[in-house]
């Protein structure tokens, strides 16, 4: 069959990954999607198998810093268009291990653009139709200070906000985490591959996401499950952080509009407008959680214990997201209660699948699938 397009997206069998494959290959099924993943511990192919079987869909398991292996996939399925989300992304890992998040969001994402430039080049159109999008994290831009530390009530959404100031397309790059350092230095060279090649090149930047999928190291995941089966709910500090909450099929819709509206070059910011200090949020899932478990008011409160700070934990991020819904019309479809009820209902539906992942039991079909231990 052609195709009408040829669509890589990497970290495809990830949290935000999985659910922008899933919405490509089913809206787009004049499309072929590529996704590829090198499956290490968050990759999961257990997030698209009512899709696995499409077809206009491809599963290849490599290594985004493999620059042969990667030249060798555009040539295959002739790729015009890059969606990339493969990425290092869990903080607290960064701290630990600095290296592996610059090997794989600095060099993994410097393969693919230089991939990218080698096979698009060689064509006789060269970069005519084609498209390299990145999709980067609002925290390369820092901190935002607390400066209503007791919220006030916003004139674009029902929610509080903290502070004056937000994220904006233009506000100053200014990383404090070894992941938001290698986040801030991939979004660099896909700039000055535009720059300098004229690479088609799109950058946006996005505030946490939540929803199905997602793997249950992350904060609203995780807690959700250690309710569930009664355990501590470790909170940072006083859990007066801040930060700006999006559901994440909302972030998968910002992704199709951008890759095929956007414009070249430019910046786009996504968020919810929905800003939450981290002990309010927590409260929120419990309050949900305890009732759709059946428990009384109150059952899980006493879980929540309060941690040690995170090092050079940012106080506060807010995305100013105007700029998207001015140029392409896009907003957030859900609130924050309506997107939390449907993730808590999800996890709790699923727990088989959060089960697997937190024994190790989804190790085994790696082993079994690729004759040996995942990356």
């Amino acid at each position: 069959m052609n195709y009408k397009r040829n669509i890589l997206i990497t970290g495809g069998a990830g949290f935000i990954g999985s659910h922008v494959v899933r919405l490509f290959v089913n809206k787009y099924p004049e499309y072929r999607i590529v996704n590829l993943d090198k499956l290490t511990y968050a990759g999961n192919l257990a997030n698209l198998t009512d899709i696995v079987n499409a077809p206009n869909y491809v599963f290849v398991r490599a290594d985004i810093c493999d620059f042969e292996t990667v030249c060798g996939i555009f040539r295959t399925y002739g790729i015009d268009g890059v969606i990339h989300l493969a990425a290092e992304s869990h903080v607290d890992r960064s701290i630990k291990d600095p290296f592996t998040f610059a090997r794989t969001n600095v060099m993994g994402t410097l393969s693919l653009l230089q991939a990218a430039k080698v096979y698009w080049e060689s064509l006789p159109e060269r970069y005519g139709g084609k498209r390299f999008y990145h999709i980067s994290t609002d925290e390369v831009y820092g901190a935002l200070e607390l400066t209503r530390p007791d919220g006030v009530r916003s004139d674009i959404s029902a929610h509080m906000v903290y502070g004056d100031e937000f994220f904006r397309e233009t506000t100053r790059y200014s990383p404090h985490s070894p992941y938001s350092a290698s986040k801030a230095s991939s979004d660099h060279f896909v700039r000055a591959f535009h720059d300098t090649y004229g690479m088609p090149s799109i950058v946006t930047n996005c505030s946490n996401n939540y929803g199905p999928y997602q793997f249950p190291e992350k904060l609203i995941p995780l807690f959700i499950n250690n309710i569930r089966h009664n355990r501590p709910l470790p909170v940072y500090g006083r859990g007066e952080n801040v930060r700006d909450w999006l559901y994440v099929e909302d972030h998968a819709r910002a992704i199709d509009l951008i890759f095929h509206e956007g414009k070249v070059a430019d910046t786009y910011n996504i968020g919810g407008f929905n800003e939450w200090k981290n002990i309010d949020l927590i409260k929120v899932i419990v309050k949900t959680t305890d009732r759709l478990l059946g428990h009384p008011e109150g059952y899980s409160d006493s879980l929540i214990t309060f941690v040690t700070d995170r090092a050079g934990h940012d106080l506060r991020y807010a995305i100013d997201a105007t700029k998207l819904h001015r140029e392409l019309g896009w907003s957030p479809s859900l609130q924050f209660e309506e997107g939390i009820e449907k993730t808590v209902r999800w996890y709790l539906d699923n727990q088989a699948w959060v089960d697997n992942i937190t024994s190790g039991e989804y190790e085994k079909y790696y082993e079994e699938m690729y004759g040996g231990r995942r990356g």
